[in-house]
Parts: structure tokens; sequence; C-alpha cells
């Protein structure tokens, strides 16, 4: 390991394969991580099996804002127990390594799935937008604001599964977001100008992130061209903040691309709402054609 400058925090931990992570928790392999945080597939004592453990960077221990991140991603992982979010096991912020332990889901990324393949089939987007629309009308009853929905948030599988609600907070902590939360490329306008034309951040903003999302899946590029990340103004900075998307592909079923259009609504008001992208995506899923049955031959 590299020696720092005298007085330098390191930002990683350097955890191999069998260094502890915690007395409970064995680090198997690095999966990535952010500003703030590594995460490692670990194997874990407490539940005798692998996990998810996301680890509070060394040079992030003793930040009161990271640790409130932590404390707020788990308490919404609590509240949003859904069949399409990975659900939250524990965690520590007290510890030497604050971390949070999150269920192990297989599957590759949707943003993977993306730039290897390009466009995804109808079989794979249409169950993937319905599970997750789902997901996002079972947030709204249980008050909360994701604010991060994106193709490198989405594990694909059966069903599909969201991650990271590290920015995820209730309807009216939202509404008190004075800067930019979430990624660039998949804020809606409220976001990316908050309290500007549009209002403030809040459930519609989760639909705008899966049609923003959605979109991406189904033409293999992302709806709006970068802006100016330097630029004076939000208009400059995100050019979904006054520009219309580009063009969808048109070999696709019936009402797919006006719905997807409608979830990328500038006023967040005439967005559908979740429960109405699930009613309108079923039955494109449900008319396309059965999987073929796999057949055998006895020789």
């Amino acid at each position: 390991m590299a020696t720092l400058p005298s007085g330098a925090v390191d930002e990683s931990w350097h955890l191999r394969r069998g260094d502890a992570i915690t007395p409970e928790l064995t680090a198997m392999r690095l999966l990535g991580g952010g500003s703030a945080y590594e995460a490692f597939l670990a194997f874990d004592e407490v539940t005798c099996g692998p996990v998810v453990a996301k680890v509070v960077r060394p040079s992030e221990v003793d930040d009161h804002q990271t640790l409130a991140g932590l404390e707020r991603e788990a308490a919404a992982l609590e509240v949003a127990n859904h069949p399409v979010v990975v659900r939250g096991l524990r965690h520590d912020v007290d510890g030497p390594r604050p971390h949070l332990v999150l269920e192990f889901v297989e599957g590759p990324r949707l943003s993977r799935l993306i730039r290897r393949y390009g466009r995804l089939s109808e079989q794979q987007y249409l169950p993937l937008a319905i599970e997750v629309a789902a997901a996002l009308h079972f947030f709204g009853h249980r008050d909360v604001c994701h604010l991060d929905i994106k193709p490198s948030n989405i594990i694909m599988g059966s069903p599909a599964r969201l991650i990271d609600l590290s920015v995820a907070r209730p309807a009216h902590r939202a509404a008190e977001i004075e800067g930019l939360i979430g990624t660039d490329a998949y804020l809606a306008p409220e976001q990316a100008d908050p309290g500007g034309r549009y209002g403030v951040p809040a459930y519609a903003s989760d639909v705008w992130g899966l049609g923003a999302t959605l979109f991406h899946a189904i033409a293999g590029e992302r709806p709006f061209a970068s802006g100016d990340p330097d630029a004076a103004t939000p208009e400059e900075r995100h050019p979904q903040v006054r520009y219309a998307p580009g063009p969808l592909p048109t070999d696709l079923p019936s009402g797919v691309g006006s719905l997807v259009l409608a979830m990328l609504e500038p006023d967040p008001v005439h967005r559908p709402l979740p429960r109405e992208v699930v009613d309108a995506l079923t039955p494109a899923l449900d008319a396309l054609p059965a999987p073929r049955a796999l057949s055998f031959k006895v020789r």
C-alpha cells in the first residue's frame, strides 16, 4: 500500500479477499463504490451467507453528513420493504467501520446490459418497467421518494431490484431540497432546478427517473444530450429543463412510446401515476408471444 502524505486520510480500506470488515463480515471482493462508500461482496456470519456490505470510506468515518446519510438509507430501506427493493439487513454507524449490510442479489445492473447489448427487448424492458412502477406505487403509500432512479440502480432479475436509497427521503424532506440530489442524466426538471417553474422534488420525480431509464433501455441511448456542467443556469446545465427528449424507435408495442413520453413531461402534474404506468404496460406485456418451451427427444 502506498504511503500517504502526513495528515492525509486514505480513501480506501484496501480490503482483500478474506480480510475482516467487522468480526461478522469477511470481504470476498470489491463491488464498487462512490465518493463516501465502498461496497463489498462479503460473507456474513449472522446470516451465514453472502451479503453486500456498504462501508463508509476511511476519510468519511467522522463526517456527520455521511453518517446521517447511512442512517437515512437504513431507515428508508426499512420503510420501503417491497419485493422489488433490495432488503436492508442491519447497520452500524458507531463502530470503527460504519456500514450497512444489504441483501445480495444475483444479476447484472441494467446499465451494464445497455452498455453491452444496446437496446433491450420487449421481454426485458416491459416487466422491468412494470415491476419498478409497482415499487414506486408502494413508495407513495409509505412516503418514500427514491430520487435516483437510473439504470445503474436497477439489478435485472425476476423480479428486478431497486438499489441505493442513499438519497431517499419522505416527501416533505424532498420538498426542502435546494441543491442537486440525484444523477444528472436522470434528474427530473424539478430536481435539476428545485423550486423553479416545475416545483419541488416529490413522488413524480421518480416517475420521471423511471421514464428516463425506460427510454434508455428501449432506445439504447439517453433521452437527453449532456448539458454544460459549468453553465450558469439550470437550463444550460440540464437540457431536460427546456428541451423535449430525443426520438424513440418506431417499432414499439402500441401505447408504449406515448407512455414513456408522458412520464417525461416537464410538469410533474401531467405525468402518469405509477399505478397508471403498470396498468398501461400490462396489456403490452400480456400480448407478447409466450416463451417457447424446450423440447427434448429421447433417443
